[in-house]
């Protein structure tokens, strides 16, 4: 059994366990031990996973943190616990924060066995960020999340890796917070922007609560009508011989089925990091599809440069030289920078 099995079989168990878990000590037997385990460390060994891990500090004597993860003899991970019902905040972090101070580790997770939140030290060595740079919720999580999750598996773990990704991680999260935020109730600081750049008279109050509704509503249309051309343009690559009627119930199917993962938009990046060298970036294009991710030249369908296979257990990577496809499989998307060359060649080949 997979990780991802292993992950949705704890959090199918969930609801039906959550009434029954009342202490910090039900919470760890029933949800914090079968999740570490789930990342392939046997929690029963103590050589990979002690329990109340006692460090001294300072004037502070036998202070305890409910595990410690090891691997090759060395802490890698901390792991402090709260009951399944506290709401996870600042005042749990204190004691994690003291304890990730005096170790080896550079991780740890605080966590009520259903939302985990993982630190770094990030913004500062050998001091624990205040904010996670990821966050898994077992009770709502996508395949993004699961990838990002599977890097802290005992099999996958690397430390270098995971610090590579980790500020992109969190600050790309706290981006999204903040758009999030925004888009749900604007700021004043954020509607004056529009405002200033639009509105052609001077800023006031009365201004500010005009634009406020504007603003809203101006970038909810903005968002809807960028899917819609999105949605259209995928149709027009797999749908060009449906008759209107049909073509009218695919719309409405692949608008319920298509969604951009994360790791697609991070893929694609790299493709064009990888081929400014050569083409002006505004010319590559993606267009996602249900069982696949398209990157293509002048959003030209007819000029493709490869396509993102990542809806399988195994990713992989189509690319397009000589008239013809190959496959080539990846393991992360890092992977991509492999076939640089080959991307490039397709390039050339359209005389780009």
């Amino acid at each position: 059994m997979d990780l991802i099995d292993r992950i949705k079989e704890i959090s199918a168990r969930i609801p039906k366990q959550i009434n029954h878990i009342q202490t910090e000590e039900a919470t760890k037997n029933a949800l914090v031990m079968p999740f570490i385990s789930a990342l392939g460390y046997d929690v029963f060994n103590p050589l990979e996973v002690v329990p109340e891990y006692t460090a001294d500090i300072g004037q502070k004597k036998g202070e305890k943190v409910d595990y410690a993860i090891k691997k090759d003899d060395k802490i890698i991970i901390l792991v402090e616990c709260k009951w399944s019902g506290a709401v996870l905040d600042v005042n749990h972090m204190s004691q994690l924060h003291r304890y990730f101070h005096v170790t080896e580790a550079r991780f740890a997770i605080l966590t009520n066995g259903i939302n985990y939140q993982f630190y770094s030290d990030i913004d500062e060595p050998n001091k624990m960020d205040s904010k996670p740079f990821f966050e898994f919720n077992m009770l709502d999580f996508d395949d993004h999340q699961l990838n990002e999750l599977k890097k802290f598996t005992k099999s996958s773990f690397s430390l270098d890796d995971i610090l590579t990704t980790a500020s992109t991680l969190k600050y790309t999260r706290a981006i999204k917070k903040i758009l999030d935020d925004e888009l749900h109730k604007p700021s004043e600081l954020f509607v004056r922007f529009f405002a200033s750049q639009s509105y052609d008279g001077r800023v006031t109050q009365p201004v500010i609560e005009q634009f406020t509704v504007i603003v809203k509503n101006g970038i909810n249309q903005f968002i809807n009508e960028r899917l819609n051309e999105r949605l259209k343009s995928a149709l027009v690559t797999n749908n060009t011989d449906i008759p209107t009627s049909q073509q009218q119930n695919a719309e409405s199917n692949a608008t319920a089925e298509i969604e951009t993962t994360q790791e697609e938009r991070d893929a694609f990046n790299i493709v064009k990091a990888i081929l400014r060298e050569i083409v002006d970036v505004k010319r590559i294009y993606m267009r996602d599809a249900k069982s696949y991710c398209a990157i293509l030249l002048d959003d030209n369908n007819r000029k493709p440069i490869c396509r993102l296979n990542f809806n399988y257990k195994q990713k992989y990577l189509t690319v397009f030289e000589n008239k013809s496809e190959t496959r080539v499989d990846i393991d992360s998307i890092d992977d991509i920078f492999k076939y640089a060359d080959r991307l490039k060649l397709a390039i050339k080949e359209y005389g780009g």
